[in-house]
């Protein structure tokens, strides 16, 4: 497992990487709990976590999607069996510190909805987006669970029916991505934005993946009270004036 998944600590920054690249890093049901054992841990050590794949694809799904058991699980047994999945995205969602993805090539399944997930996403302008679970005989509502406060209703509906490629320009308007970049400059994006981010105090950073994440779910007065609130309380902590080291 240890190959499968790269990980290097780079000062603040966790680097996690996909490493499958003759699949196109299409993960096994034991690299997506490492992927999730990972992330949840990152917080001990880290400020940011970046995300990407190895070779020329960011993931593309998972391996051997649609191949069936000999036997069919019941029901219950199917429930606990996608656990795994669900787990991971929301170990993403619930990371007290943000996950940026660094999406080089096919994001398609499994690929597409961590793309969704991470709080930042920045995709080079080759790179293509799909969800194909239907065309396997699939249910695709894993990957829809990972969409429900990202993307909009038509182009979820439109992802999940098609099961076609989009281009990374699409999927920013779906809210997928977060920028797109030139292929030879992502890189580049990649190390501009994570020094941008690290001029931030720690406190900082993880307070606003906290409202973020929250705060849209919220009555807007609700919204603005904790806004108010969390505001008051973080730039009063002794934290935020620690400069980093």
């Amino acid at each position: 497992m240890s190959d499968e998944i790269l990980t290097k600590q780079d000062g603040p920054i966790l680097r996690i990487t996909l490493n499958h690249p003759v699949r196109g890093n299409a993960v096994t049901d034991e690299m997506v709990a490492h992927l999730t054992q990972l992330i949840n841990d990152a917080p001990k050590t880290s400020d940011l976590v970046v995300l990407r794949g190895a070779g020329k694809d960011f993931c593309v799904g998972r391996a051997g999607m649609g191949s069936r058991p000999a036997v069919e699980p019941t029901a219950y047994a199917r429930r606990n069996f996608s656990d795994v999945v669900f787990d991971a995205y929301g170990a993403m969602r619930n990371c007290p510190v943000p996950i940026i993805a660094v999406v080089q090539g096919g994001a398609h399944g499994f690929g597409c909805a961590i793309a969704a997930a991470c709080d930042v996403t920045l995709a080079s302008d080759k790179a293509t987006f799909s969800v194909p679970e239907m065309a396997h005989q699939i249910m695709p509502t894993m990957v829809m669970s990972s969409f429900v406060d990202r993307v909009p209703r038509k182009a979820m509906a439109y992802l999940v029916y098609s099961m076609f490629e989009v281009s990374a320009e699409r999927a920013l308007s779906y809210g997928i991505v977060s920028d797109v970049v030139p292929a030879a400059h992502l890189d580049a994006t990649v190390d501009k934005l994570t020094a941008a981010m690290l001029k931030a105090p720690t406190i900082s950073l993880r307070s606003a993946k906290e409202y973020i994440r929250s705060a849209p779910d919220m009555p807007v007065a609700g919204a603005v009270e904790y806004a108010r609130n969390l505001h008051a309380t973080i730039n009063s902590a002794a934290e935020i004036r620690k400069p980093r080291t």
